[in-house]
């Protein structure tokens, strides 16, 4: 359960899954035939009267295709280090055997329920049909012996807490949208601006490690079930990022990490602007390599905008997901807590992944059918502090028996409940200005020597079965101390957020009125998923930090090529 704009760690993601088209499309025109989606449909329609005969028989059965092209263009120093261009097909098969009520998914059975290969990338019928007839047997055999060791383990074991179905009864879907988005890239014309957009690290010896990194993809998803539901719907997202690495005396290693993020390409920052964010890095990460060591504390703390962003989708929103609220693995944390207060009564929290951007910057978690065909759908789930609802897949729960389209997986993997784009909002506001007053107030209000402003946030991770303890953990970048008697504040480094949810959502005190954006890309049960969080910068009474781990590596005895002589000028050598 971690959300992470570490670049490395999305790069390794993302060229296993996507990719993008370099031919141009013009918005709105059909395409010419769907013989993917007919040679689904047959086989879909096969298999089930063949497989209607045998016991036990499968009451639901659905095929889903991801067709994804997509390129990964790295730069590093001026010169390219990678750049692929990738065409691929997913095809899945789900299968559902034994009744709604209890089938072969049942509690840590989920995995039983898929089954996935890869597709011929041209629609050749013959071909497609083949291969989802494999798929569609293999599946078979893997569900229904599932099926009888569940329903062997239910029988003697006792009674669930949750008795809900295992499969949430819902309308067939039909929505086909074979428009071609309007996204194009010129690999080659890419090729050339990430080398100039990495050339600029060379005038920082500082930096030990950088990477500009351009990762675009088109998706489009076509799905069948026995229900007949048919949807296929298309999406394309282009994303930049930027990291840069150093290292203090000490051996901790420091990172920065830039990302931005567009509908398509010819939409994200230009030279002018990433030059002046490779600075800003540059300049962060010498000020943290001079920075001291912080030490475990406990006391008032300022959030920006970004940094509440990712503790609400960690300490919060992971915990409305649907799928946690039943079994005996999960801590539950807000099951039996519908209608009751969780937040301050100031503060509401929606999930809205129809949203494609906020405030003209581009949401992450935007999608119009979740992974399980099912419309998307924007999601109160607490108004003015008060739980109301959860992230439903078509796994129900007690008193949720319907998905709200927040079924979501990576291609292979069985959805689950997950975050689309997860957004705070406020009615006890301030202008972000006047915050750190606030914190001031704050600090001396509590006798604390110091509180503590977070800027800038890397991700998190949070834990909630019960067999770990009910924490998280949030990674800062950027932390300072603000002292409440006129000093200047002190930049420190080495420190991570922890804390319990229940006792830390109970500590903010007002807010900003000015939302901030963080898009990123979430691990958990079902795979990595793109999704957004949006909140306002956030004061809160208590705050509790804990030492950073980190190794003992000496930084490097020479300095970089180049700069052998401490006075001598860079060399920025600019891409050739």
């Amino acid at each position: 359960m971690m959300t992470s704009a570490r670049l490395l760690s999305g790069a390794l993601l993302v060229l296993t899954l996507l990719v993008t088209s370099s031919e141009a499309g013009t918005a709105g025109a059909p395409k010419v035939d769907d013989a993917l989606l007919s040679a689904m449909q047959r086989e879909l329609q096969r298999a089930g009267a063949e497989l209607g005969k045998l016991d036990p028989a499968p009451y639901y059965t659905s095929y889903a295709v991801y067709d994804q092209e997509g390129a990964i263009v790295v730069g590093n120093l001026g010169s390219l280090v990678n750049s692929t261009h990738v065409h691929h097909r997913t095809g899945q098969v789900s299968m559902r055997v034994g009744s709604r009520a209890l089938d072969n998914t049942h509690g840590q059975n989920r995995f039983s329920g898929m089954s996935s290969g890869a597709l011929p990338l041209h629609d050749d019928p013959d071909a497609i049909a083949r291969v989802l007839w494999e798929l569609t047997y293999g599946e078979y055999r893997k569900a229904s012996k599932a099926y009888l060791n569940v329903k062997t383990a239910t029988a003697v074991r006792t009674a669930e807490e949750d008795t809900s179905p295992d499969f949430s009864e819902e309308k067939s879907q039909s929505h086909i949208d074979n428009t071609v988005l309007p996204f194009h890239l010129e690999q080659k014309a890419w090729e050339e601006k990430i080398r100039k957009y990495s050339a600029n690290f060379r005038k920082y010896p500082e930096i030990q490690n950088s990477a500009v990194m351009l990762l675009a993809q088109q998706t489009e998803l076509f799905s069948v079930a026995s229900d007949g539901s048919r949807v296929v719907t298309p999406k394309a997202v282009a994303r930049l990022m930027i990291q840069a690495e150093g290292q203090a005396d000490d051996g901790m290693s420091l990172l920065r990490v830039e990302t931005f993020q567009a509908a398509e390409p010819d939409r994200l920052p230009g030279e002018t602007e990433i030059a002046a964010r490779i600075a800003v890095m540059a300049a962060d990460l010498k000020k943290l390599r001079a920075a001291p060591l912080a030490e475990p504390f406990n006391g008032p703390a300022l959030l920006s905008g970004r940094a509440a962003a990712v503790f609400f989708h960690e300490v919060l929103g992971h915990r409305l997901e649907g799928h946690r609220q039943r079994g005996d693995e999960e801590g539950q944390t807000f099951t039996k807590k519908v209608g009751q207060s969780v937040l301050p009564t100031f503060l509401s929290v929606v999930d809205d992944p129809t949203l494609a951007s906020l405030g003209g910057t581009d949401l992450s978690g935007w999608y119009n059918y979740d992974d399980e065909g099912m419309p998307a759908q924007k999601v109160e789930v607490i108004k003015d502090g008060v739980l109301k609802s959860f992230l439903m897949s078509r796994l129900p729960v007690k008193d949720f028996a319907n998905s709200n389209g927040h079924g979501r997986g990576q291609a292979g993997l069985m959805p689950t409940g997950r975050q689309g784009n997860l957004i705070v909002s406020s009615s006890k506001t301030i202008k972000d200005a006047d915050l750190r007053q606030k914190l001031i107030d704050e600090i001396k209000k509590q006798n604390k020597p110091y509180g503590l402003y977070f800027e800038d946030i890397e991700g998190g991770f949070t834990l909630t079965t019960r067999n770990l303890p009910q924490a998280f953990q949030v990674l800062p970048v950027m932390v300072w101390k603000v002292y409440p008697d006129g000093r200047p504040d002190e930049l420190v480094r080495g420190v991570d957020i922890v804390g319990t949810p229940l006792a830390a959502l109970t500590s903010i005190e007002l807010t900003g009125d000015h939302p901030a954006v963080f898009n990123g890309i979430c691990g958990a049960e079902s795979g990595d998923v793109p999704v957004s969080a949006v909140a306002p910068a956030m004061l809160f009474s208590a705050m509790e930090v804990q030492k950073r781990t980190h190794d003992r590596v000496k930084p490097p005895l020479l300095p970089p090529p180049g700069f052998e002589d401490s006075g001598a000028p860079a060399k920025s050598g600019g891409a050739e």
